[in-house]
């Protein structure tokens, strides 16, 4: 696969609109299946709680996938991102209901390199809180 997006069409400043991912308790089940990472802040209410957290929490690799999915999406190639790196800022709280949380991630473009590659800076929020900090995308576009 390729790209979809062309290098020519993409601008310095150019703001890639929010995506919101709903995020639910299942979620956290599914992806630690997938992860094997079966730590309980992640799944059970009463031991997150016992260790001083608010609720269960969605894993940080979780949150990154998000992200990461949402440049994809852009892209059009998953192959396309060809470095990709995160911090965590803040804690995704999942309740138990049937809304769950919300991970609202936008883009920004924040350089164009050579070879018809982009450096894509993003924005992850659940609710008021900056989940991630210092994400950055490079792409390479068509």
């Amino acid at each position: 696969m390729t790209a979809t997006v062309k290098y020519d069409e993409v601008e310095v400043g150019q703001e890639l609109p929010a995506v919101d991912y709903n995020v639910r308790r299942l979620n956290l089940v599914m992806y630690a299946g997938a992860s094997g990472d079966f730590n309980q802040i992640h799944w059970n209410e009463r031991f997150a709680r016992m260790v001083g957290l608010p609720d269960v929490i969605a894993h940080g690799m979780y949150t990154m996938a998000q992200a990461g999915r949402f440049v994809t999406d852009w892209a059009g190639d998953p192959g396309a991102v060809v470095d990709y790196g995160v911090r965590f800022s803040s804690m995704v709280v999942v309740p138990d209901d049937d809304q769950g949380a919300t991970v609202s991630v936008s883009g920004i473009v924040e350089e164009k390199l050579e070879d018809k590659r982009v450096v894509i800076g993003l924005t992850a929020k659940s609710g008021d809180a900056r989940v991630l900090s210092k994400a950055r995308a490079v792409v390479q576009l068509s």
